[in-house]
């Protein structure tokens, strides 16, 4: 038996979330929302494609523990306004972590990361596969 979340009044939140998003000026970044991944195989390589728009590369780290590799970002922001009539200070922290199992078929010493235009990407080359040796031995 799996649990599955029930929403009794789904129009309700949906009509919270809209009123926080447009009106309060909630942005999905503040979410805490995990970016999606693509992660496509070709004939030497796997690409990992992360969607993460407005971060910088320095906000990534990326570590590979035995053949686990793991994708992290930890940004914080502070911001302060000072009027005439009111003070306002603001934070924000965002975290994230994704891990992925890398198959054995990879060559973990050749793996590159480059972020361009909101996209991270991880280049995961594939091992050279090693000749195999295939013959019958008669058993004398």
């Amino acid at each position: 038996m799996s649990l599955v979340k029930f929403n009794q009044y789904p129009t309700f939140t949906d009509l919270l979330e809209n009123i926080e998003r447009n009106f309060l000026g909630r942005v999905d970044e503040y979410t805490g929302d995990v970016p999606a991944v693509n992660i496509k195989e070709e004939k030497d390589k796997f690409v990992l494609e992360m969607a993460a728009p407005g971060m910088k590369k320095d906000d990534f780290q990326i570590n590979l523990d035995n053949y686990q590799l793991t994708i992290s970002s930890e940004k914080k922001e502070e911001k302060n306004e000072k009027d005439d009539n009111y003070t306002r200070r603001e934070f924000f922290y965002s975290t994230f972590s994704r891990s992925f199992t890398l198959p054995k078929s990879v060559d973990v010493e050749k793996i590159k990361a480059d972020y361009k235009n909101g996209i991270l990407s991880v280049v995961l080359p594939k091992k050279e596969e090693e000749t195999k040796l295939t013959r019958q031995i008669k058993i004398s």
